[in-house]
């Protein structure tokens, strides 16, 4: 076998035993995750915006981050919920590059899995206790999911993960909202499939046991976008598309029926200036078409506190080293102006 066994990590229970999540956060975790669960079923029209960095690369400057969330939050309590994005966990395209602070709680330095471990728990753990936000992560390994189930608010499934059976199965499993984005080829089907398994009841192996999952009727889509066999990015956030997401909706027989729109990815062409623009025009279909208002429940923002993007090594505070981001000024603006227009 072409591989090197380095060490045996902690199981989640062990990392938990000894970065416990103490009862007064709990009862915060636990009250986010009913105000999320009424947006995704209908019980509320707030309008939930997971927002932040493309990669949690740094803890102070994504606290930074994050607390100045907290100051926008109480200003559209009334009609914005905020999910922090704290990503920990970085897919690439072919591999290489950062992976993310479970890889890597330095990026300067070399992967580490253990410090990792208890980096992304720690970080998450932080922002609960310092500005009262459980965030959300992207799911890249189903099997380490456990070390922040219970801290997370939201899970999201990338473009290269949703037709993999292990995601959908450990996502029927969960009991908070997960997005499943449709893959980089834009077939629709495949991210409704990717819906359906994680709404029903399945019996699976998950790390070294037999498991029993209930289904998670909070999974839903998420539309990034897609690239065509040319290369080109093309969107999937228009009118049209938010019709025939409502339309095969209808006639699939899921329950809570819902998308967030990632303004970034394919669906700006990585032009992260264009998130405001695509953020107002989907709701400005709401406003047309009362079905689309229904279905659209937030979006997903790439932001952080310098605009764009930076190589490894350069040190920018705040400034993303992986996908561009708006920049903290134009993200507050932003989140303002979206409450207006609600």
């Amino acid at each position: 076998m072409n591989m090197v066994f380095e060490r045996k990590l902690p199981i989640p229970m062990e990392v938990k035993e000894q970065y416990p999540l103490v009862p007064e956060l709990g009862v915060i975790v636990q009250k986010r995750a009913e105000e999320i669960s009424d947006i995704f079923t209908g019980k509320s029209d707030k309008l939930v915006l997971v927002i932040g960095p493309c990669s949690a690369d740094n803890e102070d400057s994504v606290i930074d981050y994050i607390s100045r969330l907290r100051k926008v939050q109480e200003k559209v309590e009334d009609k914005i919920f905020i999910i922090p994005r704290i990503y920990t966990n970085k897919p690439r395209t072919t591999g290489d590059g950062y992976k993310g602070m479970l890889h890597q709680p330095d990026p300067n330095e070399k992967p580490d899995m253990y410090k990792g471990i208890v980096a992304i728990r720690q970080l998450h753990m932080r922002a609960l206790r310092e500005t009262g936000f459980s965030c959300a992560d992207e799911m890249l390994y189903p099997e380490n999911y456990r070390y922040l189930n219970d801290i997370l608010a939201y899970v999201a499934i990338g473009a290269r993960s949703v037709e993999n059976q292990q995601h959908r199965l450990v996502s029927s499993g969960l009991d908070i909202p997960v997005g499943m984005k449709n893959p980089t080829s834009g077939d629709i089907s495949v991210m409704m499939n990717s819906i359906t398994a994680a709404q029903h009841k399945h019996t699976f192996l998950y790390r070294g046991w037999e498991v029993h999952s209930q289904g998670n009727p909070l999974a839903h889509a998420i539309l990034r976008g897609y690239v065509n066999k040319h290369g080109q990015s093309l969107p999937n956030y228009h009118y049209e598309d938010l019709v025939h997401l409502a339309e095969t909706y209808a006639s699939s027989g899921l329950a809570n029926p819902g998308v967030i729109v990632d303004t970034n990815h394919a669906n700006s062409g990585k032009k992260y200036l264009e998130q405001v623009r695509i953020t107002k025009e989907v709701l400005h279909s709401c406003r047309h078409d009362a079905d689309i208002k229904k279905l659209v429940k937030g979006f997903m923002i790439e932001s952080y506190i310098e605009d764009g993007a930076q190589k490894i090594g350069e040190c920018v505070y705040g400034k993303s080293i992986t996908d561009s981001c708006l920049g903290w000024e134009k993200t507050e603006r932003l989140i303002l102006d979206i409450a207006d227009l609600l």
